[in-house]
């Protein structure tokens, strides 16, 4: 039986944009919760829970983009014209708050303008890669293997609408993370914005789904068609299961529960947008399998990712087993 390779590397890429979603997430939440703790030192510890892993994370980023490229050219040459505007701000809202990471300690004078360049950056990076998204759930016009549509087509009530949702989301793993790795007032604060941004993001995908369902359809014969409708009855349980975990286990005063909760929010969410677009990768138009390279050159490659993949999974794996555990304020990373 031949190997197929673009369903191998659709599953490569997947991972790797998953693992980008779910390990940034937290660190552009923290971000986006700078100016809600005024005290100094309070951000000082913020940043330094993160300063060990955050650019590592973005490894994901690098190799998810840089997959497609290698992998599904067509897919690549089709979906970046759609959304360069987004693309491009959410790059410099990383550029910014990448920065901000060795300069705000470099300077007392200016700090505050790093604060801000920080919080800026992570809430533009986070907006606009939701705006992405919402762009390319909407749907993209192709018409003989090219992009058909406008300069402005990505900017629409649902793209900014899945902007602010992941806005919300990215705050949400933001908190939880502060959970677990500070304490005393901090871990506190960190907890009370926790509960009222777990709703809001269950909300969130409550409307979502909602409403996607009607943008394309092949979203709604995916949704309401069997067999795919089973996962439309266990998915939106298993969330409602999550937040059950993190309500409950922040109002118990669990550190870690809250966190990896929050984190089967993303999963289950992402799990829905696979199952809606499989098998297409630019939705309704595009299948891996039409997007793919020549099969010579996915097996040369797929070498590299053999290689590749599970070193990127060890380092990740061992920076955070090294910076595990609570954060000491008298210590830090900077």
């Amino acid at each position: 039986m031949p190997i197929d390779l673009p369903f191998i590397w659709a599953g490569i890429i997947a991972f790797a944009v998953l693992a980008y979603v779910i390990l940034d997430g937290f660190d552009l939440g923290v971000g986006i919760l700078f100016p809600f703790f005024p005290e100094k030192h309070e951000k000082d510890l913020m940043m330094n829970s993160v300063a060990p892993v955050w650019d590592g994370n973005e490894t994901w980023l690098v190799l998810g983009g840089g997959g497609l490229l290698a992998v599904f050219p067509l897919a690549y040459a089709t979906i970046l014209p759609a959304i360069y505007a987004p693309i491009i701000l959410m790059l410099l809202g990383l550029i910014f708050r990448g920065v901000a990471f060795e300069y705000r300690w470099r300077t007392q004078r200016a700090e505050y303008l790093w604060n801000w360049a920080f919080t800026g950056g992570s809430v533009v990076a986070a907006f606009f890669q939701g705006v992405a998204l919402g762009a390319l759930v909407q749907g993209i016009p192709v018409e003989n293997r090219a992009y058909a549509g406008g300069w402005w087509d990505w900017l629409t009530p649902f793209s900014l609408a899945t902007g602010v949702a992941l806005v919300i989301g990215y705050a949400l793993l933001g908190a939880t993370w502060l959970v677990m790795k500070t304490s005393g007032d901090l871990s506190e604060r960190a907890r009370s914005f926790a509960l009222p941004l777990s709703f809001a993001t269950v909300g969130a995908m409550g409307i979502f789904s909602l409403w996607t369902p009607w943008l394309e359809p092949l979203y709604f014969e995916r949704w309401f068609g069997y067999p795919t409708l089973i996962f439309s009855v266990i998915v939106p349980a298993l969330v409602l299961g999550c937040l059950y975990l993190i309500v409950t286990g922040l109002r118990k005063g669990y550190h870690a529960r809250p966190f990896l909760a929050a984190l089967g929010l993303f999963v289950l969410g992402y799990a829905g947008i696979g199952i809606s677009f499989y098998p297409y990768i630019v939705p309704s138009s595009v299948t891996i399998w039409e997007a793919a390279a020549p099969d010579e050159s996915l097996a040369f490659l797929l070498y590299g990712a053999v290689v590749l993949v599970p070193m990127i999974l060890a380092y990740t794996a061992y920076a955070y087993w090294v910076f595990r555990g609570k954060l000491d304020p008298d210590e830090g990373y900077h």
